[in-house]
């Protein structure tokens, strides 16, 4: 039984020796095996690789690209105009063992590229009038910043792909004054629209009123035409008849004027002679 624990324990000792020994490299990874806080190598190829446990360390870096948000920063351009720059880098660890003698960790290189990329933006922006950066001019500019950046941190073990501006825009006291000169920009333009509308309105009125003038005009005119012609077809017709029969003729002109000028329950107050009279007593014979 004890040589039985005695195996067991070397086991569990090799196990535990081999897997401090042993360590992987993943292919998104690169790392550095330590002893005593000086670098003994670098791996920077994926697989399995070897250390001498309990006296070496490893610390790995990331391989692909990493990106680094810088805060929003004001600056000043050519022309005396300040902006508010807001703007992004993306960067890789291009030599792991240099990256770790100048900056050891992720949080010192953001602050070291802070550094940089701030300068060069602010040398770049300072050259500049503020229409070349808030236009697409400024994809030059940035290519000079991420020129001048990847100089300065190529001594870092970094790599920069590039400088790129999210957002730029006016500090707070003056966006409020460019905000009120586009406020009344707008009003006036509204205005100026409103007052060409109004005008336009009442062209379109006076002209629909001139049309309506002259529509309700013609068809008076056309009316009183028509009128005419058929007075002039009635004369013509009472004519032709009077001409038939004159006795019937003035028989029938006698009942319209009856019908026109007496109503229901109408008293008439006639003479003895009159024209009238005589269809009123007798059946037109002038008898009653």
């Amino acid at each position: 039984m004890k040589k039985n624990a005695v195996v067991i324990i070397i086991v569990v000792l090799l196990a535990f020796v081999v897997n401090s020994a042993v360590f992987t490299v993943d292919e998104t990874e690169q790392a550095l095996v330590l002893q005593f806080s000086r670098i003994v190598r670098s791996v920077t190829e994926p697989g399995l690789a070897v250390k001498i446990p309990f006296i070496q360390d490893v610390i790995k870096y990331e391989k692909r690209l990493l990106r680094y948000d810088a805060a929003p920063a004001e600056f000043l351009t050519k022309d005396k105009k300040s902006l508010v720059v807001d703007t992004y880098t993306r960067f890789k660890i291009s030599d792991p063992t240099v990256f770790y003698g100048a900056l050891r960790d992720l949080p010192r290189a953001h602050a070291r590229l802070d550094n940089i990329i701030s300068s060069a933006l602010r040398e770049a922006v300072a050259s500049h009038d503020q229409s070349d950066i808030i236009t697409e001019k400024r994809e030059p500019i940035m290519k000079e910043v991420t020129t001048e950046s990847r100089e300065k941190a190529a001594e870092l073990g970094v790599e920069i792909i590039d400088v790129r501006i999210k957002r730029t825009d006016f500090p707070p006291e003056i966006a409020e004054s460019i905000h009120a000169r586009m406020r009344a920009e707008r009003e006036r333009i509204s205005k100026r629209f409103r007052s060409e509308g109004a005008e336009e309105q009442l062209k379109i009125k006076a002209e629909t009123d001139k049309e309506k003038t002259i529509i309700l005009a013609e068809a008076k005119r056309q009316s009183e035409f028509l009128r005419g012609e058929g007075d002039a077809l009635a004369i013509k017709i009472y004519a032709q008849a009077l001409e038939q029969d004159p006795e019937f003729y003035a028989f029938v002109r006698s009942l319209e004027l009856y019908r026109e000028a007496l109503g229901r329950d109408s008293t008439l107050i006639l003479s003895a002679g009159s024209p009238l009279f005589k269809y009123l007593e007798g059946a037109g014979t002038g008898t009653p």
